[in-house]
């Protein structure tokens, strides 16, 4: 069950994640790489409160 939450939540991170880089304006640079570094935080939140 612990493995169906996680994925679900990494998932629901990385289609938010490409949904907000498809809705920007041309300017990707470095709005990428700090979307994808607190992307990669929150899935690591998530991993530590459910424990896995």
């Amino acid at each position: 069950m612990t493995e169906l939450v996680k994925g679900l939540a990494i998932g629901m991170v990385a289609g938010a994640t490409v949904g907000a880089l498809v809705a920007m304006p041309k300017k990707r640079g470095s709005a990428m790489g700090k979307m994808l570094k607190t992307a990669g935080h929150i899935v690591e939140n998530i991993s530590d409160a459910i424990g896995i």
